[in-house]
């Protein structure tokens, strides 16, 4: 079968690993001062790892074989970076000492992941809709 956007099934798949990115970077920058999870721990940092897919398919005519690419997501994962230490005998999670165990996350790095993806999002976005233009100006040559 031949498609008519070139790259669509790569670049939706880079659209939704990109999307399922951006949230995980949301729920890291919500839970960062989360001392105390479902588990009694302080949230763990998590972390989405990307894998690239190439599909063997096979076109219709002579049996030639085109590759199609993708992204997918592996797994989402907890970062292992030990938890910070802060100072706050007054917090309900403090131990004998006043030091709390506060979540391995860095906000200024969440950020940078976010925009990052964002950016990323917005580019694979781009090559759809630039397609999807140029798909539109060939199928127009026939109309002339």
């Amino acid at each position: 079968m031949i498609s008519m956007i070139p790259g669509a099934e790569a670049t939706s798949s880079a659209l939704n690993a990109e999307r399922i990115r951006m949230e995980v970077v949301s729920e890291n920058i919500a839970n960062a001062n989360t001392t105390r999870g479902l588990d009694g721990k302080p949230y763990k940092r998590q972390q989405v790892v990307f894998e690239t897919m190439l599909k063997q398919q096979q076109a219709g005519l002579g049996g030639n074989a085109s590759h199609a690419q993708g992204v997918q997501i592996t797994r989402i994962e907890k970062d292992d970076r030990p938890a910070s230490m802060v100072f706050n005998p007054g917090h309900p999670d403090a131990d004998v000492n006043g030091m709390v165990k506060m979540p391995n996350i860095n906000v200024h790095e969440e950020m940078s992941d976010m925009i990052s993806s964002s950016r990323a999002f917005e580019a694979n976005l781009a090559v759809m809709k630039n397609a999807k233009a140029m798909t539109m100006q060939t199928l127009s040559i026939g109309k002339r």
